[in-house]
């Protein structure tokens, strides 16, 4: 069979003994490497989420493993020319350590060979438990022999070196850092899968069935299959999608039978690890964008297309906020007074869109590298940080009292003096100045647009980015640039005085909320525990959901933060009605809050879980169904009340 027509490889024998004999060679020359200390192409850490694990309880290791540039490590199925990592353990008596758990791998395609690779910093997780009978205060030092592969794309060196992490028995206390650098390794592990794949051979074909709903974002999927003999690795994986079925065809390879593990890549970082089964799988259906091959660079288009118009339209919504209006107004004004000179008024507006553009950019570009970092953050993550809140609410508070007259601002602070210039220069920074302020809003479409950004690359994600600063700058665009517009704006006059006043009442509320928010930050309350919510929620957590969800009834979890205004009307419009509220407990509806105020990285996972990296969320589990319904992010009575049955 021609692989150049049908991406199908049959006769492989050549590649096939080239990857033996490679295999060959590093299981040689790993056992002739000498044991004593070396340095290595991948450094390895052996750390622990708690140094002092309780007796009867559990911890988490993490082998952290830093390749130097151009080197790469191994998944647990190298591929045709690599292996996983290796650790013979020497651990003190009554301490049990679990198999490595891997974050999700790339592919990497040298010479006809594919292998499985991990090319940047990367972690192997295991659960490490100790028996009751061990007494507080022994010491727990674990140590073991660590032995794996290092390759370029043209040598490959085995590896080896003692790894040891330092603990003792007690209270099973963890650090907040520790906390935190273990989520984040956490959020690159695939997702265990809790319903069965099938798969079954077709002659030299074989193929596999995924069963995910047809909501699911893929993008540039790959299937890596943990059970060897089982595919042939380079070949091209063909996907597509049949109702709730995710089909993936390939070369065949080998005589496996039985069960087969395997990890189904989603995007970057994401995956999902499948249990498949001997069983008829579906007929292909509509071939899915990306899905054409191994561990290709494309993305999906129709996802970015779609998210960069979400974007446009959600920031051009924004615009409505009452944080972001009036200083859409004084810029309008500022146009009335120029007395409709379109030269001006064209500058003014390619200025702003600039300057919003840029900000918005700029936020985003800091929110990809600090997810590349390994925080745990999501879009106005910046609000999570009481410095942050104070400095808004210096600026809204100095807006609003220069709305009222009180006085002019050029001594107080320099974004609203440079806002306050006419011109070019008045123009970028009041652009500047309404992409920050709106970064508490999430509205219609914005959402899901933004939580595009999770599963693209960072080239394809920041143009999203853009287009929200774009969305928030079209208004004073079109005024700028279509004179109809310009020309229906009122005359210069009096009443400019008395507007100005007015645009300082939703400033004035923007900057009363933020003083709350500050107040709430410091003082370390919840969103759902004296935020306004005035009826039965219990804090969300996945044990929380998999508590209530085991009760058999409807469960309601909702995401918000004390910044985020959607979420506030929401509660307040929608979920705080009494309507509402009789409907859920007639349901007997267990209501969940998940608040991200201050952040929280298993809510910030929880909502990349659903395609999202900002607030609201609104979560529907209806008894009997395995996945949620995302509700819409305008929330009414009558939507939830007919969840309820009410």
């Amino acid at each position: 069979m021609d692989r150049a027509k049908d991406g199908f490889v049959t006769d492989r024998s050549a590649s096939a003994t080239a990857r033996a004999l490679l295999a060959l060679l590093a299981l040689v020359l790993l056992a002739f490497a000498p044991a004593q200390a070396q340095t290595t192409h991948i450094a390895p850490r052996l750390v622990a989420e708690s140094v002092v694990p309780s007796p009867g309880g559990a911890t988490t290791i993490a082998l952290a493993m830093t390749p130097e540039k151009g080197w790469h490590g191994y998944w647990s199925n190298g591929g045709d020319a690599g292996f996983g990592m290796q650790v013979e353990w020497n651990a003190p008596p009554g301490v049990t350590v679990g198999a490595f758990r891997y974050p999700v791998p790339e592919a990497l395609t040298l010479f006809e060979l594919m292998n499985h690779v991990y090319e940047h910093p990367y972690a192997l997780l295991a659960d490490v438990r100790v028996d009751k009978s061990v007494a507080p205060g022994t010491d727990l030092t674990l140590t073991g022999i660590a032995n794996w592969l290092a390759c370029t794309d043209k040598i490959c060196v085995p590896e080896k070196a003692v790894i040891s992490v330092a603990m003792k028995a007690g209270d099973g206390a963890i650090a907040a850092g520790a906390q935190r650098q273990f989520d984040a390794w956490r959020a690159k592990l695939p997702q265990p899968l809790d319903r069965a794949g099938r798969w079954e051979r077709r002659g030299a074909m074989v193929r596999f069935a995924v069963p995910l709903p047809e909501g699911t974002s893929l993008t540039t999927p790959h299937l890596f299959a943990a059970t060897q003999g089982v595919v042939d690795y380079p070949a091209m994986q063909r996907f597509s999608r049949n109702g709730d079925w995710i089909v993936i065809e390939t070369a065949g390879k080998g005589n496996a039978q039985g069960e087969i593990d395997a990890l189904l890549k989603l995007g970057q970082d994401r995956g999902l690890s499948v249990r498949f089964v001997p069983r008829a799988v579906p007929s292909a259906g509509k071939a899915i964008a990306g899905g054409g091959s191994g561990g290709g660079a494309g993305i999906d288009l129709a996802l970015f297309w779609t998210a960069l118009g979400g974007a446009i339209v959600g920031g051009l919504i924004l615009n409505l906020m009452p944080c972001v209006f009036p200083i859409l107004s004084l810029k309008a004004l500022s146009l009335a007074r120029s007395g409709g000179d379109a030269r001006a008024a064209k500058v003014e507006a390619v200025a702003y869109t600039a300057g919003a553009v840029l900000t918005a950019l700029l936020l985003g570009a800091l929110l990809l590298g600090l997810r590349a970092a390994g925080e745990q953050v999501g879009w106005a993550f910046q609000l999570q940080h009481p410095a942050s809140v104070f400095v808004l609410l210096l600026l809204a508070l100095a807006i609003t009292l220069n709305l009222l007259g009180v006085f002019e601002l050029p001594s107080f602070g320099g974004g609203q003096r440079l806002a306050n210039q006419s011109g070019a220069a008045g123009g970028f920074w009041t652009g500047a100045l309404a992409a920050f302020v709106a970064t508490p809003c999430s509205g219609p479409l914005l959402g899901a647009a933004l939580g595009a950004t999770l599963v693209l690359p960072a080239w394809a994600a920041l143009p999203i980015f853009g287009g929200l600063g774009l969305g928030i700058a079209l208004p004073f665009l079109a005024v700028g640039f279509v004179p109809a517009l310009r020309n229906r704006m009122p005359k210069p006059g009096p009443w400019m005085a008395t507007f100005r006043k007015w645009m300082a009442l939703p400033m004035a509320l923007t900057a009363l909320a933020l003083a709350v928010l500050l107040w709430r930050q410091v003082d370390g309350r919840e969103a759902g525990h004296g935020a306004g919510i005035e009826f039965s929620a219990d804090r969300y957590s996945a044990a929380a959901l998999a508590k209530a969800r085991a009760t058999g009834k409807p469960v309601f979890v909702f995401f918000t933060a004390d910044w985020c205004l959607s979420c506030k009307a929401n509660e307040a419009g929608a979920i705080n009605r009494e309507a509402v509220q009789d409907a859920f407990d007639k349901a007997g509806v267990v209501t969940l809050v998940g608040d991200w105020t201050n952040g929280d990285p298993a809510i910030t996972r929880a909502l990349a879980e659903h395609g999202r990296n900002s607030v609201p969320l609104y979560l529907w589990y209806a008894p009997g169904k395995s996945e949620p319904e995302i509700l819409p992010q305008i929330l009414t009575p009558g939507l939830l009340t007919d969840r309820a049955g009410g």
